[in-house]
């Protein structure tokens, strides 16, 4: 069931609440003014609460039981107004929360997008897109839900409940005793309960990621899951994935019910004990039949927030359980972030090594003599070492030089570190060991946006994105927007985009899906030609297109590589005969470099994949 690791993987790790919430405080920090204006609501709105019961047993003693009428109406209506004032400061109270809670939720998908943008690619090699989506959004809702009847309201609860202690106390010692001896079994259940809930709050968080990752990954391929006829298979997968996550919610339910439950019969033993006892206290006169009902209702509003600590423990502890994923994430470390310590250490070594050979000290005649200086190639790549996986490399040790101008192609067989090329070069991958090197400079050494700047890539797999195909074609930069028609007609694109509609303003549908591949493939061409890049990268670029659309964009690339320095990889050998040099990669390693004519005479892997992509032997 492949669940399993997604939710191993969640789900471990020890979380401290007092530290996450610290942590948190800083999103809540720039709202302060209205969070202060709520904690001064709220004991005014304890204190509303307070004067209810007051108000009845002043009500009870001094004119029902004494059959003075005079002056009820006016207590009558002092307890409707306190009733009104209570209403419109709790509107006050939820609605101010509410309204924070919504500007932190949005701060922090703010914060999470920005991070997650500039993640390197293996953590998306690792992280499911359902898991991830759901850091961003489930778990920041479970949020404003804190806000909404957590946090700031249980200061609340303990307002009133200090002074509901505090008032019986002053009205009774003895009935106060009485009424507070359930409470060191109360104590110790809320405890022991706090500590079920909040595991069993993390296993539905991460489940409920792992249920969103696998609906991802069947909607995205569902073509393939029909074609194969696997919609059974999925729906079987699908049901274990949604009996996960039911069979996570059940301990959830189970222990809300159960506090929600011992929490209503301790308060109903509460009242129980002070009707036995109270009513003996009345009989003898100790107390008056005011102060008896004045107190049930003070051990009603004693237990209601305590009855609602259940919800609040659920609301709480999921919150405390997506503040674990959501810091985990924004703890993880960022491409930048790992150029910086590179780069430092890379500059650490090779402080000492690198120096100008445009000159050289003399010592026979101590005179300081110049040399031509040696041209230093565009691109370098100097004993590149790189692995996916620890102990299994997928370039061992590779070195190649690229001068400012030069088509090279690259070929071989799949899996053999083609594409590792590319990635490393635009650093979507960090090099392991070695170094690649940009007119001399460690790409580790510069920043990160200059180099993807520098480079235009094309890849087999065309992206596309909601929106127009303008969009999809400078996405949304100013100055690759006035580069939009001319580089559709250099590759060909606008042929079929001026036919459509609205032309350049025709809607992308999600991926793409109301063009052809090839369509799309020409999109991404003149997206790159955009942008217009120093170093052109076409990874198995043609792949994807029909013939009839691969003669059509041939000038179009070639017009396009006119100028700069390109990269090919291509499987299609009859796409590169024409490249400055051919560089065969075989395991991993340069095997052949040359032109088509001298790889082809020296009967090497070139010659042997040509026969057999043409020849058929």
């Amino acid at each position: 069931m492949h669940h399993g690791g997604i939710y191993e993987e969640e789900v471990a790790g020890k979380a401290y609440d007092g530290a996450l919430l610290r942590r948190f405080a800083r999103y809540v920090y720039p709202y302060r003014s209205a969070i202060i204006a709520v904690i001064l609501i709220l004991p005014l709105v304890a204190a509303c609460r307070l004067a209810q019961p007051w108000i009845i047993k002043t009500a009870i003693d001094n004119h029902i039981i004494t059959g003075k009428l005079a002056g009820l109406e006016t207590i009558a209506l002092a307890f409707l107004g306190i009733l009104l004032i209570e209403s419109l400061l709790s509107f006050l109270e939820v609605y101010l929360l509410q309204s924070v809670g919504q500007r932190v939720m949005a701060d922090m998908r703010s914060e999470l997008y920005r991070h997650v943008m500039h993640l390197p690619v293996t953590w998306f090699d690792r992280v499911p897109v359902g898991s991830a989506v759901t850091r961003l959004t489930s778990d920041v809702e479970v949020l404003g839900e804190m806000f909404a009847s957590g946090i700031i309201t249980i200061v609340g609860d303990i307002l009133l409940l200090v002074g509901i202690i505090s008032v019986m106390l002053w009205m009774n010692l003895k009935l106060s005793l009485v009424t507070f001896s359930v409470l060191p079994v109360l104590i110790y259940v809320a405890y022991t309960f706090r500590r079920r809930m909040r595991q069993s709050f993390r296993e539905v968080r991460a489940r409920l990621g792992g249920l969103n990752a696998f609906l991802n990954e069947c909607i995205s391929g569902i073509s393939v899951i029909q074609i194969f006829n696997r919609e059974r298979d999925e729906e079987k997968r699908f049901s274990e994935l949604n009996a996960s996550y039911r069979d996570a919610n059940m301990p959830v339910i189970f222990w809300d019910a159960s506090l929600y439950a011992l929490v209503e019969a301790l308060s109903s033993l509460a009242v129980a004990l002070i009707i036995w006892y109270g009513g003996g206290e009345i009989v003898t006169g100790a107390i008056t039949f005011g102060v008896l009902v004045a107190f049930i209702q003070y051990i009603e509003k004693f237990f209601a927030p305590i009855r609602d600590l259940s919800a609040k423990y659920s609301v709480m502890q999921g919150a405390m359980a997506a503040l674990e994923r959501i810091f985990a994430l924004l703890d993880t470390e960022t491409s930048e972030q790992k150029t910086a310590d590179s780069g430092q250490q890379n500059q650490q070594q090779e402080h000492a090594v690198d120096f100008p050979l445009s000159t050289v000290n003399c010592s026979l005649s101590t005179v300081h003599c110049p040399l031509p200086a040696a041209p230093v190639p565009l691109i370098e790549f100097r004993d590149v070492s790189f692995s996916y996986q620890d102990g299994n490399d997928i370039l061992r040790s590779f070195n190649l030089s690229v001068d400012n101008g030069e088509r090279i192609a690259l070929v071989g067989e799949s899996g053999g570190g083609k594409t590792t090329i590319t990635r490393l070069l635009t650093r979507l991958y960090e090099i392991e060991r070695g170094s690649i090197r940009i007119e001399g400079r460690d790409i580790r050494d510069l920043p990160l946006e200059e180099v993807r700047r520098r480079i235009g890539v094309v890849l087999q797999d065309p992206c596309l994105f909601t929106g127009s195909i303008e969009f999809n074609i400078c996405l949304g930069d100013e100055r690759a927007k006035q580069r939009v028609r001319q580089a559709a007609a250099s590759v060909g694109a606008d042929r079929f985009i001026e036919r459509l509609p609205k032309g350049y303003q025709e809607e992308v549908r999600e991926r793409g899906n109301n063009f052809s591949v090839g369509e799309k493939q020409l999109i991404s061409f003149a997206r790159a030609m955009a942008f217009d890049p120093e170093i052109l990268v076409l990874d198995e670029a043609t792949a994807s297109i029909d013939p009839a659309s691969e003669q059509m964009i041939q000038e179009g690339i070639r017009g396009m590589m006119r100028g700069r320095t390109s990269l090919v990889i291509a499987h299609r050998l009859s796409t590169i005969r024409d490249a400055d040099r051919i560089v065969t990669i075989h395991h991993g390693v340069k095997a052949e470099e040359g032109t088509h004519d001298q790889l082809m005479e020296s009967r090497g892997i070139y010659y042997r994949l040509h026969q057999l992509q043409f020849n058929g032997t």
